[in-house]
């Protein structure tokens, strides 16, 4: 089974929003939604402050708190690989999978059924990455198989200093952020 995963250089992204852009028009995802966003994050104490800013987007979790949640099956993963994806006509628009989402990744679009980020896994099977990856005019998003060592996510993450997201969730995410 592939294991989808995706590495966020922080140092590199200057939160231009080309993602953003190209995630909306490749997914016609309708206007005031999105499936990926740009944080900017301060810390410290002045004069000694750090900026962090990054792309976030669904983090594809292997243990995916949405897809237990979902009472029809709607949410669930790709026959094989991690990629957490929705049938829109066996989703009610409940709701479940959006409270269950520790990083507000799913929202409910105008037709009613839940919709979020899925690695463009339409331009997967054609043999292209995510269309963010795509446009990144700094190549701060890398994407490829976790479970491949010589993939260029899996050197990334053996190279540099890394996080995830609220780890402390217990859902193995699948986006890493290098710092």
């Amino acid at each position: 089974m592939k294991k989808y995963g995706m590495v966020i250089d922080t140092i590199k992204c200057v939160g231009c929003s080309a993602c953003v852009v190209a995630c909306k028009t490749e997914n016609e995802v309708p206007e005031g939604l999105h499936r990926d966003w740009v944080v900017e994050e301060v810390s410290g104490k002045f004069p000694n402050l750090f900026m962090e800013i990054r792309t976030e987007r669904c983090n594809h979790c292997s243990d995916a708190p949405c897809v237990s949640a979902c009472p029809t099956g709607a949410s669930h993963q790709k026959e094989g690989s991690n990629i957490v994806k929705v049938t829109p006509n066996k989703c009610t628009g409940c709701k479940a999978c959006v409270a269950s989402c520790p990083y507000n990744a799913r929202f409910i679009m105008p037709e009613g059924y839940a919709s979020k980020c899925t690695f463009c896994d339409h331009r997967i099977d054609e043999g292209k990455g995510p269309a963010c990856a795509s446009v990144c005019p700094t190549e701060a998003i890398t994407f490829g198989d976790l479970n491949n060592p010589l993939s260029k996510v899996s050197r990334l993450l053996r190279a540099r200093k890394h996080k995830a997201l609220i780890p402390e969730a217990g859902t193995n995410p699948n986006i890493f952020y290098l710092t």
